[in-house]
């Protein structure tokens, strides 16, 4: 596991082995991501997306705690898959890295409980999986607008950015800093803490053991 620039972003580059038959690699090691967080990734929701190009995905995040962790990876084509720092008073606030997930080189990228997530398909069928410590909770979850100026972030300019109708219309950084709805980075470092301690809460229910809202897909 390599580490981002962003504390609780980390990539997966694996060795691939290829011959006559084919390729094979490792794409998840819980020990390595255990290793690289000091805590295990507790899996609750395993999700799939098919992307044409140009589709712009994000930025999603989710209320700490108890968040939602995600270890992402393209299993076919290619997207630009971009963490965005969002935790307020982070000493990497607004800061943004993006990192090319394709079915070459295999790589996959982890961030942590807080960060903000997004990803831009540079191929059509783009084909993403995510792996999600916690289930979908339409309650607790949210988003920012990802051409947001403020952030800045260099999305590929030859090709129409496509959004859904709720990506399209959510508030920018600092409208939903404004509105209360960002994680603060005092409360993700302790959440942090307790995963490194406790571990993660049982699936389905909140940090505070209450259960959660609808886990229903989207």
């Amino acid at each position: 596991m390599r580490q981002l620039s962003i504390p609780g972003a980390w990539v997966h580059e694996p060795e691939v082995l290829t011959d006559g038959r084919g390729s094979f690699h490792e794409w998840f090691r819980a020990s390595d991501l255990d290793a690289a967080q000091g805590h295990t990734l507790g899996l609750a929701q395993a999700n799939f997306s098919s992307s044409a190009r140009g589709t712009l995905r994000g930025i999603h995040f989710a209320d700490v705690p108890p968040g939602q962790a995600k270890y992402v990876k393209c299993v076919r084509g290619a997207v630009l898959d971009v963490v965005v720092d969002i935790r307020a008073g982070s000493p990497t606030y607004k800061r943004w890295e993006a990192v090319r997930l394709d079915d070459s080189a295999h790589r996959a990228v982890y961030l942590a409980e807080g960060l903000g997530h997004a990803f831009m398909a540079l191929t059509d069928d783009a084909c993403v999986l995510y792996l999600c410590s916690q289930g979908y909770a339409p309650a607790r979850e949210h988003g920012i607008d990802p051409l947001d100026p403020e952030l800045g972030i260099d999305w590929p300019l030859d090709v129409a950015p496509l959004l859904s109708g709720k990506d399209a219309s959510a508030p920018s950084l600092a409208e939903a800093e404004e509105q209360g709805l960002l994680p603060s980075y005092a409360q993700c470092e302790a959440y942090y803490a307790r995963l490194r301690t406790a571990g993660p809460p049982p699936i389905g229910l909140r940090a505070d053991g209450g259960p959660l809202l609808s886990t229903a897909g989207r």
